[in-house]
């Protein structure tokens, strides 16, 4: 098969590119590298048929391909406020084009959502049922209602026009290749105890995450993109919350760092439960997360520490 991989460049979509090509199918990546980095692809080629296209997204592209995972967006709180307007146009019209592309081409089409859209959410774990609890004019609105407008984009497609679509709400995922400087806490905290600089947490540090490794994450994505008929979104992450004072002690332990923390206020609008409910994807895909964390942990670390 022949798939395009928008966001191709960035944490995610480098991954799923290098499963796929490993897979034995040819793989075009498109990305405008406004977040995602040339480095993270640029030994891809070696694996099989690789292109990489630049180009954003929020303008209509036209590929022959077999299939779309559309990952392009901004990812972390620090990327996708810096340009607001640019987050909500990458999500939404880069739905459009690629629900446009799908239809022409009547091909299956992945969504990378978020579990960003169920907000600071009332209930945990959350199951794709749950409507969540989002502040439509926040500061993290763009990315968040950008998803979940998104996702509308999809069902519609799919009930007007009957698309082939797919829907993965990603919980937090972390792994090597992760930017070290968009704020993200996983590659945050590694990096600071790396250089031995106070770990910084926001607020008191019993706000919880669920962290999926990437290698599990990337399975997940293509076990949903081959359940031909199942168009409903499903969650994929770790069901397996940490607070981020737990994180911080296992990210000192496992770097043998002296580095103390360091607090800071909570952002506003930052969720304190992240918890996904995984049941329908181990009942639909047959998939939940292998890697334990620790190793996944020490993986990152070993790829965080030879660029620090």
């Amino acid at each position: 098969m022949r798939y395009l991989v928008t966001g191709g460049a960035g944490f995610l979509g480098s991954h799923l590119c290098e499963r796929l090509l490993l897979s034995g199918h040819s793989v075009i990546a498109m990305d405008d590298f406004s977040t995602g980095s040339p480095d993270n692809v640029r030994d891809l080629g070696s694996l099989g048929d690789f292109e990489i296209l630049e180009w954003d997204v929020a303008v209509p592209f036209d590929v022959d391909v077999d299939g779309i995972f559309n990952l392009a967006c901004p990812a972390s709180p620090i990327q996708y406020q810096r340009n607001p307007t640019r987050t909500t146009k990458t999500s939404v019209l880069g739905a459009i084009n690629s629900l446009e592309l799908a239809k022409k081409l009547e091909i299956p089409v992945l969504q990378a959502s978020t579990s960003e859209i169920y907000g600071d959410p009332r209930e945990s774990p959350q199951s794709e049922e749950y409507w969540g609890n989002v502040n439509p004019i926040g500061i993290r609105a763009c990315y968040d209602e950008g998803k979940r407008v998104a996702e509308t984009l999809f069902l519609d497609y799919f009930r007007e026009f009957s698309v082939d679509i797919r829907i993965a709400r990603i919980f937090n995922t972390y792994g090597p290749r992760m930017a070290l400087n968009d704020g993200r806490v996983v590659p945050q905290f590694i990096t600071q105890a790396l250089r031995g600089d106070p770990l910084t947490i926001y607020g008191d540090g019993e706000q919880t995450r669920s962290f999926c490794y990437v290698d599990d994450l990337i399975s997940g994505f293509i076990a949903l993109f081959l359940r031909a008929g199942e168009h409903r979104p499903i969650n994929l992450g770790n069901p397996e919350p940490i607070s981020m004072l737990d994180l911080a002690s296992e990210v000192v332990d496992l770097t043998q760092s002296k580095s103390t923390i360091t607090f800071m206020p909570l952002p506003l609008d930052d969720p304190l439960i992240r918890e996904p409910d995984i049941e329908r994807a181990k009942d639909v895909l047959d998939w939940a997360p292998l890697v334990d964390r620790s190793d996944g942990l020490l993986a990152t670390i070993a790829d965080i520490r030879q660029r620090v």
